[in-house]
Formats: structure tokens, C-alpha cells, sequence
């Protein structure tokens, strides 16, 4: 097959800014459905991304146009993140589909950011638009983008900005040889920096402002809501793509306005590691994104609502299962047939590290008991694997399913494990810690980890969250607890399809940070932007559990084995 390449071919905008493009297409006079692929990651190297063959995509009988977004590499105006993905997707949309190259339909792709603009696009309602693939993405850009349950995620932001945005754009962005000096070595001393990040503020305020405008909203308030995409129930089908690991997964499963032709695929992947293979864990050739063919996933999505075709795209839901390590086509998405389990939390009163007295009980404690910890945020838990995006991320450093026993072994860790299970125990769905909790400090963070306790001893990360108690109060519309007032406190810990196998445990990790995650809580009520003016103090954090306030996990059991389902 001849191909016809187009570089930088021009794309106006409505308000007058010229984007640019490359297309590639087939060589013949038929028009054929388009693929648009809005980047901000340089077109000329960005055509399909890590997941998709771009020449199989264009041999299939599809024209494929990737574009820098706009204020990016080639393409004019300023860059906002978000802001312009609607109005801007829904012009390049309307250009690609009166192209004489297109028979009218677009299709869009890509991976994070690009999924992003996805939905942005889709929220504008451009009439060409037929169906989406938004791949490791998220439609909100605040709750699990910026923000977590109140916490900044800190490791991901500011590696994103400076190592992604910034890094190979510094001149575009208005900087001069200084400032790509400054952005060279910020990253290099990025783990350093992650301890005092204020000191990146003047660069970045000149290079790349939204950053402090992410600091300055801390809460998901108007300024988030105007970033956000909202498409409704007219929007087209969805391919949606996401990874156990990634940082974007809580978005990813809250797919806005659901249609019954969605199609969701969630495999053992971190937002850069697609191989199913970390440090630590190997999930088998089935787990590879190459393996799974993820070009042919969406070839089959595309030909179905672009092409008209009449086969199915595949089941509905497919994801692949942790501890069995292979792939199910279940019923529903997670959690659709499961039942809540509720392990209750139980010591002696010290439930510090894994060596400590904490444990998981079926039926509920008969007495009053409190566990105690300090924490400082000047010395905070470190971040040690789950769906992490910051350094390391291409090779899995710190991300996937690493040992937590380094992390375990910290006093400020509690550490709740269940007994040795005699059988199989599947985990479908989303995992909640409700825990009963005070502080004596005004505002605190607390963390949930779900481990799996192997029987040689390693504890494998499968998912956690965090909650900052001033914003949990904040969005039920109370004022933040008083110190020292026990208060019930649901962490939201994630969502996972998971085998707990005969002889594992299961273990609940809470504490107070998880650092560069997320950034640490100064326990003063200050936010991101005044931790450089604002003293820091330790906290003396507890959690409670007795008959009166009944800390609980509260597992999500899915009474169907993987084996009884069957993968397409």
C-alpha cells in the first residue's frame, strides 16, 4: 500500500488561531473515516502512541491525523492545560470531517493527555465525532489528576510539568537559556526538590502559570469545574482503556454519561509500564499490550461505529485478574456482582508496623480500643509503588506492585492483617476503609492500602487512597472536626479485580502520608502554596475501633470465580 504523508498541514480555529497537523493516509481517491489524535506531546513523534501501530491503523483504511494542541511545538496560541480542548477539538473535528480525504466520520485516540482532550472534545458535541478511545485518561482534571481526596499529587504534577510540558519547550513557553538550564536541573535534582517544592515557583510562574493555579484551588470549585469535561448522554461510544497501576484509574472507571456501547479494557498496567512486567512482579505474556494486540482492540471498536460493520468490538468488559493473572469477560463493570465483606479492625492497642498486634476479624471487637501514631510531615511515609507517574516511571521504579514490608516496618504505619485464607477470595470492585479517626491537629491526612500477604512474607501493593479530613469535611458541609473529636472518616482505598490466593493474607496499611505521591499535610490547615511560609507540625493521629466505633474494611467479594468467566 502507497501511503501519502502531510506534514504541518494548517487547521484554523474559530477564533482565528492556526493549529498544526500531520496526516497520514492512504494513497486513493476514496474518502475514508478519520482518527484525530490531539497531542501535546510534539506530533512528529506522537503518531498512534506506545500503545497503537499507526500503520496498521492507516493500512486498515483509516486517515490518521495527529495534532500538536494548541500553544505546542507547532502549533500557534498558549498553552492551558484543558482549557481550549473543547472549542479547539470540536473545530479540528468539523475540519478533518470536510476534508476531501474523509467520508464524514471521526474517530478520536490516544493515551493520557490525549485521552483528556478526548472528552473534552466530545463534551462539545461536534456532529463528525462517532466514537472515542480515550486510553489511560481521565475526564475530570482535578479528583485523580491533580488532586486526590484533597492531597495534592505532588509526584506526579510536578514531574509532569517540568519533565513533559516544559522540558524540550522552554523557549516556546517564553523562557530564555537560563530557564531551559533551571528546568534541566530541576529534574535532575527532582527527588530533592519534591521536599521544597516552593523553590520551583518563580520558574515555573514564568513558564508555566497554571501550575500556581493549581496550588491556589485546592478544592474542586468553579475554576475546576470550568476545566472539566461533562459530555452527555448523546456523546459517542467509548473505547476506555486503563491500567490497575495508573494514576488515572479513578477517572478512567468514572466514565462520563455511560452508554451501553461503551467498551471498557483494564489490564495490569501503570500509566508507562504496558508490558505487565515491574521490578518485582511478572504477570505474564497475556498482560502485555502488544500480546493483547491493543491496535486490534480498537480496529475492531473504530470498525464497528465508524465503518458500519456488524461484528461485535468485543465483550463489554474485559479485565485482567491479579493472583489468577489472567483475563475474564465479566457481567458488568467492577464491582456490578459483588457483595460488600466487612473485615473489622482489631489490637491490643499497638498496632504500629506488621510486627504489631493489628488484625482483620470477621465478627466485630468486643472492646474499646484506640491505636496510636505520630505523624510528621517532615519525615513522611515514602511512596512505594501502587499507581504512581512520576520518576521512574518508564521502567517501574516506583510504581506497580512493590513489597511494602520497608514501608511496614515504619512506627507511624498500622498495620491490620487478616488471618491465612483456606480459600480463594475475590476482590471485584471498590475498596473502602471506614475508619473512626481523630488528630490532634486542626487538619490531617489518613491513607488506606490494600496488601496481599504472600505466604513467604512480601506484602504486594494492590491499591490505596488518601482523604485530607478539612476537604472531606468541606464536600459534606460541615466545618473541619475539632481536635481530639473522634469522627467517622470513609478512605476511599481504590478499585481492583483481584484472587486472594489460599495461604495469603489480606492486610490494611493506614497512616498519614505517602510522600511524593502526594504532598505531605503540614497538619496546620495549610495548603500547597503557603507551605512555604507556614511552620509544619506533628500530629498525634489515631484510629478507634470497639463495638461504639466499628473501624471496618469493607472488601467488595465477587461470589463467581475468574475461571467460571470466560475471555473473548
Amino acid at each position: 500500500m502507497r501511503l501519502v504523508i502531510d506534514r504541518d498541514v494548517p487547521v484554523p480555529m474559530s477564533d482565528g488561531v492556526v493549529l498544526r497537523a500531520d496526516v497520514y493516509r492512504p494513497d486513493t481517491s476514496r474518502p475514508l473515516p478519520a482518527l484525530l489524535q490531539r497531542t501535546p506531546y510534539d506530533k512528529g513523534s506522537s503518531a498512534g502512541g506506545r500503545s497503537l501501530d499507526w500503520m496498521r491503523l492507516v493500512e486498515a483504511g483509516y486517515c490518521l491525523v495527529v495534532q500538536d494542541v494548541r500553544g505546542r511545538y507547532a502549533s500557534g496560541g498558549v498553552f492551558r492545560p484543558f482549557a481550549d480542548d473543547a472549542a479547539d477539538g470540536r473545530d479540528t473535528v468539523g475540519w478533518a470531517a470536510d476534508q476531501d480525504w474523509c467520508d464524514g466520520t471521526v474517530g478520536m485516540i490516544g493515551r493520557s493527555y490525549e485521552g483528556a482532550a478526548q472528552w473534552h472534545a466530545a463534551a462539545a458535541a461536534p456532529p463528525a465525532l462517532r466514537a472515542l478511545a480515550p486510553h489511560v485518561a481521565a475526564a475530570d482534571p482535578y479528583e485523580g489528576w491533580t488532586y486526590l481526596g484533597g492531597a495534592f499529587q505532588l509526584g506526579f504534577c510536578l514531574h509532569w510539568v517540568l519533565g513533559d510540558l516544559l522540558h524540550g519547550q522552554v523557549e516556546r513557553a517564553g523562557g530564555t537559556a537560563a530557564d531551559v538550564r533551571a528546568v534541566a536541573e530541576a529534574l535532575d535534582g527532582i527527588d530533592e526538590l519534591y521536599r521544597t517544592p516552593w523553590r520551583a515557583l518563580p520558574l515555573l510562574d514564568r513558564l508555566a502559570p497554571y501550575y500556581r493555579e493549581w496550588l491556589e484551588h485546592p478544592g474542586p470549585d468553579a475554576h475546576w469545574r470550568g476545566l472539566a469535561a461533562a459530555p452527555d448522554g448523546r456523546r459517542p461510544p467509548a473505547l476506555v482503556v486503563g491500567g490497575w497501576y495508573d494514576i488515572f484509574l479513578p477517572g478512567t472507571l468514572r466514565t462520563p454519561s455511560p452508554r451501553p456501547d461503551d467498551r471498557l479494557l483494564i489490564g495490569p498496567w501503570s500509566h508507562c509500564v504496558t508490558g505487565g512486567v515491574f521490578p518485582e512482579r511478572r504477570y505474564g505474556l497475556a498482560a502485555d499490550e502488544a500480546e493483547f494486540d491493543m491496535t486490534a482492540a480498537h480496529l475492531a471498536f473504530f470498525d464497528r461505529h465508524l465503518k458500519g460493520g456488524t461484528e461485535q468490538a468485543g465483550p463489554p468488559v474485559e479485565v485482567f485478574v491479579g493472583g489468577a493473572d489472567r483475563w475474564i469477560a465479566p457481567a458488568g463493570p467492577p464491582g456490578a456482582d459483588s457483595v460488600p465483606l466487612a473485615l473489622h479492625l482489631d489490637s491490643d492497642g499497638d498496632a504500629r508496623t506488621r510486627h504489631g498486634s493489628g488484625v482483620l476479624h470477621h465478627a466485630p471487637p468486643r472492646r474499646e480500643v484506640t491505636d496510636v501514631y505520630r505523624y510528621d510531615p517532615r519525615d513522611p511515609v515514602p511512596t512505594a509503588g501502587g499507581a504512581t507517574c512520576m520518576t521512574g516511571m518508564l521502567v517501574g521504579a516506583d510504581c506497580g506492585p512493590l513489597d511494602q514490608r520497608a514501608v511496614e516496618d515504619r512506627p507511624d504505619v498500622l498495620c491490620y492483617t487478616g488471618a491465612r485464607l483456606d480459600a480463594p477470595l475475590t476482590v471485584s470492585g471498590q475498596v473502602v476503609a471506614e475508619l473512626y479517626v481523630s488528630s490532634s491537629a486542626p487538619d490531617t491526612d489518613f491513607t488506606a492500602k490494600l496488601v496481599d500477604v504472600h505466604p513467604d512474607g512480601r506484602a504486594e501493593i494492590l491499591c490505596d487512597g488518601v482523604v485530607r479530613t478539612g476537604h472531606r469535611a468541606r464536600l459534606d458541609g460541615v466545618r473541619p472536626p475539632v481536635p481530639d473529636t473522634v469522627h467517622a472518616l470513609p478512605v476511599a482505598a481504590g478499585t481492583v479485580v483481584h484472587v486472594f490466593r489460599p495461604g495469603h493474607q489480606v492486610r490494611l496499611e493506614v497512616s498519614s502520608s505517602n510522600f511524593p505521591r502526594f504532598d505531605p499535610n503540614p497538619n496546620t490547615g495549610g495548603t500547597p502554596l503557603t507551605l512555604a511560609d507556614a511552620p509544619v507540625a506533628t500530629a498525634v493521629n489515631r484510629v478507634h475501633h470497639g463495638p461504639g466505633r466499628p473501624s471496618r474494611l469493607l472488601l467488595p467479594v465477587c461470589p463467581v470465580p475468574p475461571d467460571a468467566h470466560d475471555a473473548a
